[in-house]
């Protein structure tokens, strides 16, 4: 499937260049990130050497939610940016 025809593209925060980092890590379907979650696919562009930042992180959980990334509570964004950085920890120290 070409990106531009992917339901990835119908989700908010996501557009084509997010989709397309999407993509190379596996995640091609809503059910896909779903799957692999939020941080997990955040942790897996990062390793893929592409400098995502925050905003990233916050765009994938608000397209889970169905939320502008800018509207979610401050508390969850802390919260997926502390299990963000746990888990980069882990593998760095691996």
């Amino acid at each position: 499937m070409h990106p531009s025809q992917s339901e990835l593209l119908q989700l908010k925060n996501l557009g084509l260049a997010s989709v397309n980092i999407l993509h190379s890590i596996g995640i091609r379907t809503l059910d896909d990130l779903r799957r692999v979650g939020p941080v997990e696919a955040f942790i897996n562009i990062r390793g893929r050497g592409i400098n995502a930042s925050r905003v990233m992180l916050y765009a994938l959980q608000g397209a889970l939610l169905d939320v502008h990334w800018n509207d979610l509570d401050p508390v969850l964004k802390a919260n997926l940016v502390d299990e963000a950085e746990r888990q980069l920890a882990r593998k760095d120290s691996a």
